[in-house]
C-alpha cells in the first residue's frame, strides 16, 4: 500500500471536528477504497485551548494557517476557515502556489476568487476540490464536473440555503410571521445572530454562482446575480401560494436564454406537483435539466457538520486515489466570460399582491395599466378581511384598501414593473407591491 496522504487543517470548527471524527471512523473503509490511509498530520484553529470534543494533540499545531500550507510536512491542504479574503484566501493561493492540493468548503472564497485559484492549481498540477462549498452533503459539484459531462445544461436551480427553507417551511406549516420564525431558526442554531447572508440571498447567490460556471463553462461572476431575499414574504403571500397550487421558495435560477445567461436569486413560486416544491426544513436540493436527461433532482443535508465533512472527505479521497480534474470542469482559459442576461429580459409568470385603494374605476385603472404592456392575467383574486389591507403581518393596517392578487401569463420583467410604476403613480396601490415569480416546471 503507498503512504499515507497526509492533510493538514486549516479551521476546527464543527466541520473541521467533524473531519477528523470522520476520518477516524472510516479510517480502515478509506484505505481499502483508496488504495492509502487518509491521516490528519497538522491542525490550525483560532484557540488551541477551546475543548472541541476531539484530542488534537496528536497533531501538529500552527498558529499560522498560511505556514500551514506551506508545511512540506503536508500532502494536501484543508480549508475549512471561510471568508472570502485574509486568512483563507492567503492560505489556500500559498498551498496551491507551494504545489499543494487543496481542499475547501469555502463557497465565498470560490465566487470571488474561483478562476484565479483554478489557474493556480492547474499551474501546479494538483487539484482543487471544493464538493462541500455547495449544498452540503448533496454532491452536486461531481455530477455536474464529472457525471454529466455528455449533456448540454440548459438550466440549473434549486434551494441552496437551508436556513430559508427552513423559515419560509415554518410560516406554511404553522402560519407563523417571518420574524417568529427566524428568531426560532436562530434560537436553534440554523441562522446566524446576524442573519443577513442568508436571508438576504446572498449565501445562495455564491453558491448559485459556482453551478453556474460548472454548467454553462463560464467565469465565476457572483456579481452579475440579481439577488432577492426572503424579508418581504408574509403568510398572506404563502397561503394565497398554497391556493393557487404553489409553495414558496428561495431559488437560484441559473438558464440560458436568447440574451445570454440567467443568474437570480428570488423568493419563487413553484407549482405544488414538482420534486423541488416537496423539500422542507433545512434541507437543500438542486434541480438539473439537461438534453439527455430531462430533469435530474438531487435532495439532500445542504448543511451541518456530518454532511459538510461527508463531501470534505470524498474530495480527499480523489486526490488519494490520484484523481486530478479542472476544478470548473474545463481549463480556467477556457472558461469564458459570463455573457450576463439582464433582469429586466427575464420572462416568465408572476405573482403580484396588490393593496388596492377602495374606490370606483380602481380596478378598471389596474387592468388597463396591465393591458398597456401586452400583460394578460390568468387568475384574479379580491379578498376583504375586515376592512385591512391583505398582504402584511401588521395587524395596524387600516381600512379602505382591497388586497387583490393576480397571477399573469408569461411576460418581462421590464414590463410587468413599468405597469406597476403606473399604477403606483396612479395612485391606486396604497402600499408597494408584493412580486413574486413564478418557476414552472
Amino acid at each position: 500500500m503507498a503512504d499515507p496522504l497526509r492533510i493538514g487543517i486549516a479551521g476546527l470548527g464543527t466541520v473541521g471536528t467533524s473531519t477528523i471524527r470522520l476520518l477516524d471512523r472510516r479510517a480502515n473503509a478509506l484505505a481499502a477504497s483508496c488504495g492509502r490511509a487518509i491521516t490528519v498530520a497538522a491542525v490550525s484553529a483560532r484557540s488551541r485551548s477551546r475543548d472541541r470534543g476531539i484530542s488534537i494533540e496528536r497533531y501538529r499545531w500552527f498558529d499560522d494557517p498560511v505556514a500551514l500550507a506551506r508545511d512540506p510536512g503536508i500532502d494536501v491542504f484543508v480549508e475549512l476557515m471561510g471568508g472570502d479574503e485574509g486568512p483563507a484566501h492567503e492560505a489556500v493561493r500559498a498551498a496551491l502556489d507551494m504545489g499543494t492540493p487543496v481542499v475547501t468548503a469555502n463557497k465565498a472564497l470560490l465566487a470571488r476568487h474561483g478562476v484565479d485559484l483554478a489557474r493556480r492549481a492547474e499551474k501546479a498540477g494538483v487539484a482543487l476540490n471544493f464538493e462541500a462549498a455547495v449544498a452540503g452533503g448533496v454532491p452536486i459539484i461531481k455530477t455536474l464536473r464529472e457525471a454529466l459531462v455528455g449533456n448540454n445544461i440548459d438550466r440549473v436551480y434549486g434551494i441552496l440555503n437551508g436556513t430559508c427553507n427552513y423559515i419560509l417551511t415554518r410560516m406554511e406549516a404553522e402560519g407563523l410571521s417571518f420574524g417568529a420564525c427566524l428568531a426560532e431558526a436562530q434560537r436553534l442554531g440554523y441562522a446566524e445572530a446576524d442573519p443577513t447572508f442568508d436571508i438576504g440571498g446572498f449565501d445562495t447567490a455564491h453558491k448559485l454562482a459556482l453551478l453556474t460556471s460548472l454548467a454553462f463553462g463560464t467565469q465565476v461572476d457572483a456579481e452579475a446575480i440579481h439577488v432577492e431575499g426572503i424579508e418581504r414574504i408574509t403568510t398572506e403571500d404563502l397561503a394565497a401560494a398554497a391556493e393557487l397550487g404553489y409553495r414558496i421558495k428561495l431559488l437560484g435560477v441559473a438558464t440560458r436564454s436568447e440574451s445570454g445567461v440567467e443568474q437570480r436569486v428570488h423568493p419563487t413560486m413553484v407549482p405544488r406537483s414538482t420534486p423541488i416544491a416537496q423539500v422542507d426544513g433545512v434541507t437543500n436540493a438542486v434541480a438539473i435539466d439537461a438534453d439527455a436527461i430531462p430533469e435530474l433532482t438531487l435532495v439532500g443535508p445542504g448543511a451541518g457538520g456530518e454532511a459538510t465533512a461527508s463531501a470534505v472527505v470524498g474530495d480527499l479521497a480523489d486526490i488519494a486515489r490520484g484523481q486530478v480534474m479542472a476544478p470548473f470542469g474545463r481549463p480556467s482559459g477556457e472558461l469564458t466570460p459570463l455573457p450576463h442576461a439582464a433582469m429586466q429580459a427575464h420572462k416568465g409568470g408572476y405573482y403580484v399582491r396588490l393593496s388596492v385603494v377602495d374606490r370606483p374605476g380602481a380596478a378598471a385603472g389596474i387592468a388597463t395599466r396591465m393591458a398597456e404592456r401586452g400583460i394578460s392575467l390568468e387568475s384574479i383574486v379580491q379578498k376583504h378581511r375586515g376592512g385591512r389591507v391583505y398582504g402584511g403581518d401588521d395587524p395596524s393596517k387600516v381600512a379602505g384598501s382591497v388586497p387583490v392578487v393576480l397571477i399573469t401569463y408569461a411576460t418581462t420583467e421590464a414590463h410587468i414593473r413599468l405597469a406597476l410604476e403606473a399604477m403606483v403613480a396612479d395612485g391606486y396601490i396604497v402600499e408597494p407591491p408584493q412580486l413574486i415569480r413564478i418557476e414552472r416546471e
